[in-house]
C-alpha cells in the first residue's frame, strides 16, 4: 500500500515536491493552504483533496510543512500527531517540530524553485535530518526516492548550509537582476552576459571560487573602479554597494 502524505503548503517548494512524490508512488491525500486557489491547484496535480482548515487533516504517514518560515512554528504548534513530521525550512532548526510527533525530521532541498519553471528533483541535493530510528529509516527511503542524493545535515549546518546559499543564489541573482538595468539603460540585451556567467560558473564549481578571482577589485585597479563609480554616479546606492564589494575583494584576494 502506498504510504499516504500530507502536505501543508502549496508554494513554490511544495508544487515540486507534490508532483514528485505522487510519480514516485506515494499517496498526496491532502494539500492544504490558506488559500483556497492554491491548495486546489496543487490539488488537481496530485490527485488530493484541498482544504483549507488544519482541522480537517486525515491520516496520514507523513506530513511535510512547507510554509514560509516565520509561519512554521505557528503551523507546526496546531499539529499532533503519530505520523511522521517533516519541514523543508533551510533556517529553521529540527526542534520546531518537538511536540508535533515522535517521530520528525527535515527534509531540505538545496535548490531554488518557482512555480513556473520545470526541476528535475532527481538532480536535487536533499538534506535530512531526523530525531528517531524510524524517522530517520523513513525519510531516508523518501529522499533517495525523490532525489538519488540525500545528505545527512544536521541544524546547525543547515543553518549556515543555507546562508551559503542565500550569497550564491539570492544575492547573485540580485546581481544579475542589476547588471541586466545596466545593459538596458544602453540598448543592450542581457544574454550579451550569458557566456560570461557561464565560465563563471563552471570555474566555481570546479575549483576555489576566491582563487578564481578576476577583476579590477583583485587587481587593485583603482582607474578602471573610478570609471565604473562614475558611471554609477546617479546610483548612489549602487556606488556604496560597489565599493563595498570592491573592498571586501580587495581584503580577502589569495
Amino acid at each position: 500500500m502506498a504510504k499516504r502524505v500530507i502536505l501543508i503548503g502549496a508554494g513554490n517548494v511544495a508544487s515540486h515536491l507534490g508532483p514528485a512524490l505522487k510519480k514516485k508512488g506515494y499517496s498526496v491525500v491532502q494539500v492544504y493552504s490558506r488559500t483556497k486557489a492554491a491548495a486546489i491547484l496543487l490539488a488537481k496535480k496530485t490527485g488530493a483533496q484541498a482544504v483549507t482548515n488544519l482541522r480537517s487533516l486525515k491520516e496520514a504517514d507523513i506530513i511535510i510543512i512547507s510554509v514560509k518560515d516565520d509561519a512554521l512554528p505557528k503551523v507546526a504548534a496546531q499539529i499532533r500527531t503519530k505520523a511522521l513530521v517533516l519541514h523543508t525550512s533551510g533556517p529553521l532548526g529540527l526542534g520546531v517540530l518537538k511536540k508535533c510527533s515522535p517521530h520528525t525530521g527535515v527534509l531540505y532541498p538545496l535548490q531554488t524553485f518557482s512555480k513556473e519553471e520545470t526541476v528535475d528533483m532527481k538532480s536535487v541535493p536533499l538534506c535530512i535530518e531526523a530525531n528517531s530510528k524510524q524517522a530517520w529509516a523513513d525519510l531516508t527511503e523518501l529522499a533517495l526516492k525523490l532525489s538519488g542524493t540525500a545528505y545527512k545535515v544536521n541544524s546547525a549546518k543547515r543553518e549556515t548550509l543555507h546562508l551559503a546559499a542565500v550569497f550564491a543564489c539570492n544575492f547573485t541573482n540580485h546581481f544579475y537582476g542589476i547588471a541586466e538595468k545596466l545593459m538596458k539603460q544602453k540598448g543592450m540585451p542581457f544574454y550579451l552576459l550569458n557566456p560570461l556567467i557561464a565560465e563563471t560558473m563552471r570555474k566555481a564549481s570546479h575549483g576555489d571560487p576566491i582563487k578564481m578571482q578576476t577583476g579590477p577589485a583583485v587587481r587593485g585597479d583603482k582607474k578602471t573602479m573610478s570609471k565604473h563609480l562614475a558611471l554609477l554616479k546617479k546610483e548612489p546606492e549602487l556606488q556604496r554597494l560597489y565599493r563595498l564589494l570592491s573592498k571586501s575583494i580587495m581584503r580577502n584576494k589569495p
